[in-house]
């Protein structure tokens, strides 16, 4: 068996709305498609054919794909963590030593990490560089950018799952 991997909540209904609507709406669609087309005459030249059959494998994969990660999901309720020290689902407000500039990251899971959002992985460097730190800890995270230093700033609750 697989190990379970963290999700918040919000990060597991996410996924499963996606499931639900490639499951329900498009998978059925492109697979009407694929039977229009197939009427059409010689599949070996017919283009929308073959771009359907292409978007059906997608779609198959991706659903594949979505029911592992739920079926592997451990669903931790982020609007409950303990902030006494970082643990996933936590809102950490982490100072760069170097740059002297504050950034708040919600660490969460590798399935619905995005930095980009303000979310990051308890698997990224700065993710588990952190992970069990109380607030005024001093952290060095070895990065693809190089070397970084942090000092945990703030831990907090989120105000959702």
């Amino acid at each position: 068996m697989l190990n379970p991997v963290p999700i918040s909540k919000t990060g597991y209904n996410r996924l499963k709305e996606e499931l639900e609507r490639l499951q329900n709406e498009e998978l059925p669609a492109v697979m009407r498609r694929v039977a229009e087309a197939r009427e059409l005459g010689d599949l070996r030249e017919n283009g929308e054919y073959l771009a359907g059959r292409e978007q059906q494998g997608f779609l198959m994969g991706r659903i594949s794909e979505l029911k592992g990660m739920l079926s592997r999901s451990d669903i931790i309720h982020c609007t409950k963590v303990d902030t006494n020290q970082v643990a996933f689902g936590a809102l950490v407000t982490l100072l760069d030593l170097d740059t002297n500039r504050e950034v708040i990251y919600q660490l969460l899971g590798p399935d619905e990490a995005d930095s980009s959002a303000g979310s990051i992985s308890i698997h990224s460097p700065i993710g588990g560089a952190i992970l069990g730190c109380a607030a005024g800890d001093h952290v060095s995270v070895s990065t693809p950018r190089g070397e970084r230093r942090f000092e945990v700033v703030a831990i907090a609750r989120p105000a959702v799952d």
